[in-house]
This record gives C-alpha cells, sequence and structure tokens, in this order.
C-alpha cells in the first residue's frame, strides 16, 4: 500500500471513529436506550421473584453480620430448599450499629415472607459471603490488591463499606421493576418494599458520611473514597450509565448543583435512579454480564429472569 493509500485508509478509520463518537452522543441526548439497557419482558410474578435473589442476599448478610446465624436458624421454610450460604460469620460491630444490623435482618425475612406469600416463593440461591467475595469487590473497586485483603467482618467501618455494596443494588432493582408492573396489587407490593430498602440504603449512607473523612485502616484512604469507587464500578458494571453516586460528588452532581455532600443518591431531579434485572445480575454477579455468574452468586440466581438471562 502506497504512502497515500495509508494516509487515506488513516483517514477513513479516524472518521468512522469520529462518527460512531457522533452517534453515541446523538444518543445519549436524544433518550435513545441502548440494547443492554431496555426492560426485559415478563410477567409480574417472574418480576416480583426476581427481586428474591437480593432479598437472600441482604437477609443473609445482615443476620450473620449482626448475630452469627442466617435464615436457616430463624425461618428455614422461606429458603424452598436452597441451599446454605458460605463464608458468612458474625462481625465485630460497636452495638449501635449491631442494633441497626439486626434490625435490618429481621426486614428482609418479612420481605422474603411477604413475596413468598404475594407470588410464590424461589429455591434460595447459593450465596457466597466470604471474605474473599468481598476482598476481590474492593480490589477491583480500588483499582488495586488491598493489603491485608478487606474483611467486611473486622470491625463496624468494615461492615457498614459492605453493606453499602448491596441494598441501593436492591433499591434501584424495585425503582426500575415498578413501571413494568401491570396489577395494582403487585405495584402496591413493591412500592412498600421499596420505602424499607431505601430506608435501609439512607441509614448506611447516613452512618457512612458521618465517617466520610475517617481514614479506612490500614489502606490510607478514605470512607468517601471507598464509597466513590464502589459506584464508579457499580457503574462500569451496570453499562448503562451514571445510575450510583458516592458520598462526596462534584457540585455538578450534588442536588440542584448546589452541594457536594450526597447522603441520598438521585438524579438531577433528585429522583431514584432505576436499573433493569439484566443490569443488576451484571453487577451482584461481578462479571459486568448477566450470563456469566460470579461474585456472590457462584452458581447464578434463582427464578426464571436469572436462569433464563444465564441461558
Amino acid at each position: 500500500m502506497s504512502a497515500a493509500q495509508t494516509k487515506m485508509a488513516t483517514r477513513s478509520c479516524l472518521s468512522a471513529f469520529l462518527l460512531l463518537l457522533v452517534a453515541l452522543e446523538f444518543n445519549i441526548v436524544m433518550g435513545v436506550t441502548l440494547p443492554q439497557c431496555r426492560p426485559i419482558v415478563a410477567t409480574d410474578t417472574d418480576l416480583i421473584q426476581f427481586a428474591l435473589n437480593l432479598e437472600f442476599l441482604e437477609a443473609e448478610f445482615f443476620l450473620f453480620g449482626a448475630l452469627g446465624r442466617g435464615l436457616d436458624d430463624f425461618a428455614p421454610s422461606l429458603a424452598q430448599g436452597g441451599p446454605p450460604p458460605v463464608g458468612g460469620r458474625i462481625a465485630d460491630l460497636d452495638p449501635l450499629i449491631r442494633r441497626i444490623i439486626q434490625e435490618f435482618g429481621y426486614q428482609e425475612i418479612g420481605h422474603i415472607r411477604a413475596i413468598t406469600q404475594s407470588v410464590g416463593g424461589i429455591p434460595r440461591p447459593q450465596l457466597n459471603l466470604s471474605d474473599e467475595s468481598f476482598a476481590a469487590i474492593m480490589n477491583r473497586a480500588m483499582n488495586t490488591t488491598l493489603n491485608p485483603p478487606f474483611n467486611p467482618y473486622a470491625n463496624s467501618i468494615n461492615y457498614l463499606l459492605a453493606s453499602y455494596v448491596i441494598p441501593y443494588v436492591g433499591l434501584v432493582g424495585y425503582v426500575g421493576t415498578i413501571p413494568d408492573l401491570t396489577r395494582r396489587t403487585s405495584r402496591s407490593l413493591v412500592a412498600s418494599l421499596l420505602g424499607v430498602e431505601a430506608g435501609q440504603d439512607a441509614v448506611i449512607r447516613g452512618l457512612l458520611y458521618e465517617r466520610a473523612n475517617e481514614t479506612v485502616r490500614p489502606y490510607g484512604m478514605t470512607v468517601a473514597d471507598f464509597t466513590n469507587r464502589i459506584s464508579e464500578l457499580r457503574n462500569r458494571l451496570g453499562m448503562c450509565g451514571v445510575k450510583d453516586e458516592g458520598l462526596i460528588v462534584p457540585v455538578q452532581l450534588g442536588a440542584e448543583n448546589r452541594t457536594t455532600s450526597n447522603i441520598l443518591s438521585a438524579d438531577a431531579n433528585s429522583l431514584s435512579y432505576s436499573r433493569t434485572p439484566p443490569e443488576i445480575l451484571r453487577i451482584i454477579y461481578g462479571t459486568g454480564s448477566e450470563r456469566s455468574p460470579g461474585g456472590f452468586f457462584p452458581n447464578g440466581g434463582s427464578g426464571k429472569i436469572a436462569m433464563r438471562l444465564l441461558r
């Protein structure tokens, strides 16, 4: 190929790349939904049962963290024959945090019961609540190998940061589910569940915000640094733009562009973000793919939606 032809080919590739960028920017500005971000087609029952995957995860993590025991001790029938979680254990929490997390755990039992009684249950999926599971997430979020490995059960700060990873995902999932529900009873149930999930997330974020400038020992990074990096990771894994923000944000992302505090994560109109089931799975699997299990769900989620996407 001559120099002139090479130069022309280079210009053609550059032009094609620029056109791609322009098209992507046009899609964003015009509100065009990318294929991986579109809602899925599913029944009310399947959509609500999908949420049980997050409810099981939260119930087991909170119960083990506060009490050292899980669903099999408190409400074994709700597990629907699913395998017990691995790696969960009692955390070294101060009395106030332990009391709060204990309440959260009991609330999650109620959520599982309410969903099961309303639309039927699904088997509890295999859950991995081990130190290694959380350490892998934190390493990826912080873009380094933390030394020593992050231990969610070591102290109150670590446990709250680990808790920051989970309930918000369930919250945005419920927000994304409501518009796709057809029955009034379904919308009423999900709205009630959403209210408590939002409250839990707000409490966790509020407790962490009080400690935002504290250093997470021995890593030399602040609580706010961790939350910002975790939120950035969830945005990358979800693959559908910014729907997650840490505790401290640039003023242009704060409420009415007037604050850098971000105790409640919300959009430009201070409305809750929403996510679809595929987005949720990409995040909780930690793989960025709804078809590749991992993270907290080594064998994938339960229910028709998770299993359909896995296949």
